[in-house]
């Protein structure tokens, strides 16, 4: 196992660091658990892909350890793999599925051209011709299409010059990037409104898709998006972050 592209992450720091080194590179996220059986299995099957496939970046995340980390990519269940190049979701694979993982790190190895697939993320979205779950019995109405829910989307991301689409709320964050970026936010003395995303699962899902950005919290200056907590964090290093709220 080459030491240059398997790494045990150990901190939600360590992680961005890794995942930020190279954008155009391939990652491969393996949220294990040491108690679930089927982790042991697929533990191998990332090694033996790690050997395999020196470019791709291959990180060890156990999700209970690193709970922020699994939060952030809404993960439900253990094996879970996230397959990223930089910050774009290429793929999902849920489960002890190695011929499924296999057959997505050699797809995402080819030199062919990128496009990213951020609907591969199976996370739970509600379907079209789903009811939200939000109505009580006997308050039906006509489930949102993709085109209203765009449209809410790009509603909510201009309600103001900045946005910040978060876990909880900026007194009370859900998670430790949201707790981080809006700690960053108040030392810049930068003035936004937010969204908690946990009180509206089509929103939570929608954002993804229609950002192309597979976590959360999400950044929205000037109605389009800017990124994550590290995006975030390295353009307030760089002054960046000054020039796009002038």
């Amino acid at each position: 196992m080459s030491k240059t592209n398997f790494y045990v992450v150990t901190s939600p720091t360590n992680f961005q660091e890794l995942l930020s080194a190279d954008l155009s590179r391939v990652s491969v996220i393996n949220f294990w658990a040491p108690w679930a059986e089927p982790c042991k299995q697929m533990n191998e099957v990332i090694k033996e892909l790690s050997k395999k496939y020196q470019q791709i970046l291959f990180l060890q995340v156990e999700a209970e350890e690193q709970a922020d980390i699994a939060e952030s990519f809404d993960i439900q269940a253990v094996p879970t793999f996230i397959i990223l190049r930089g910050h774009d979701l290429l793929d999902r694979v849920e489960g002890a599925d190695a011929a499924a993982l296999t057959k997505s790190v050699q797809k995402h190895t080819t030199g062919s051209p990128y496009k990213p697939q951020s609907q591969t993320d199976k996370a739970p979205a509600p379907a079209p011709t789903t009811v939200p779950s939000s109505l009580q019995d006997g308050d039906f109405k006509k489930p949102e299409t993709e085109a209203q829910l765009n449209e809410r989307l790009r509603g909510l991301m201009n309600q103001s010059k900045v946005v910040l689409f978060m876990k909880g709320s900026p007194q009370e964050p859900r998670c430790g990037f949201s707790r981080k970026i809006v700690g960053l936010l108040k030392d810049k003395g930068v003035e936004y409104k937010h969204f908690d995303i946990l009180t509206d699962e089509s929103v939570r899902q929608g954002l993804k898709k229609l950002n192309d950005w597979p976590t959360f919290p999400q950044l929205i200056i000037k109605g389009e998006l800017v990124g994550g907590l590290d995006i975030v964090q390295e353009m307030a290093e760089n002054g960046e972050l000054k020039e796009a709220l002038a």
